[in-house]
C-alpha cells in the first residue's frame, strides 16, 4: 500500500501544541521530533518541514537528525508493530500459517500497515527464541508457542 502524505487536522493543532511548547528552547530538536512521530506514528517532509519553519532551523537539520537516529522513520508504521519469526525452527512449526493469517485477518501485507493505523506487520529471519517456536513479537514482547489459530487475538490484545 502506498502511503500519502496525510495529517489530519487534529494532528497538525497537535504538532503545533509541541512546537510552541519547544519553542526558543536549547537542545528542542530531538524531544519535538519524539513527540510528533508520537502523534503521526512517523516523520513526514512535510511534517519535517513545519517543525524546520517553527524552530526555525532549516529543513535539512531537521532531515539530517531524522536519518541519523535509528528509533526516527520517514515510513509510516501502526500504533502497535508485529513481527513473525520465519526462520527455521518458526517456519517448521507454523510461523507460514501464522503469517498468513495475520495478513488476512489484517488486511495488510507484510512490511505494511492496516489502514486504521493499528498495526505494522513485519516478517523476520530470527528472534533469537528457536526453543520457543513458532514465536512472534509485538510491540518488544515476545509471544512463544503461538498457536497460528491464536496469534490474531494475541495481536489485537493490544488494541
Amino acid at each position: 500500500m502506498r502511503w500519502v502524505e496525510s495529517v489530519t487536522k487534529e494532528e497538525w493543532e497537535k504538532i503545533d501544541q509541541v512546537i510552541a511548547k519547544y519553542q526558543g528552547r536549547h537542545g528542542a530538536l530531538i524531544p519535538v521530533l519524539k513527540e510528533t512521530q508520537e502523534i503521526c506514528g512517523y516523520l513526514p517532509k512535510n511534517v519535517q518541514r513545519r517543525i524546520a519553519e517553527g524552530l526555525r532551523l532549516s529543513a535539512s537539520q531537521i532531515y539530517g537528525v531524522v536519518s541519523f537516529y535509528a528509533f526516527f522513520t520517514t515510513i509510516p508504521r501502526g500504533k502497535h508493530i508485529v513481527r513473525v519469526c520465519l526462520g527455521t525452527a518458526c517456519y517448521v512449526k507454523g510461523s507460514k500459517q501464522i503469517l498468513d493469517n495475520l495478513q488476512r485477518e489484517l488486511g495488510v501485507e507484510v512490511g505494511g500497515i492496516t489502514r486504521d493505523r493499528k498495526y505494522s506487520l513485519e516478517a523476520v529471519r530470527c528472534l533469537g527464541c528457536c526453543s520457543l517456536a513458532p514465536a512472534i513479537v509485538v510491540d518488544g514482547d515476545t509471544h512463544a508457542l503461538v498457536d497460528p489459530s491464536e496469534a490474531i487475538r494475541i495481536v489485537r490484545s493490544y488494541e
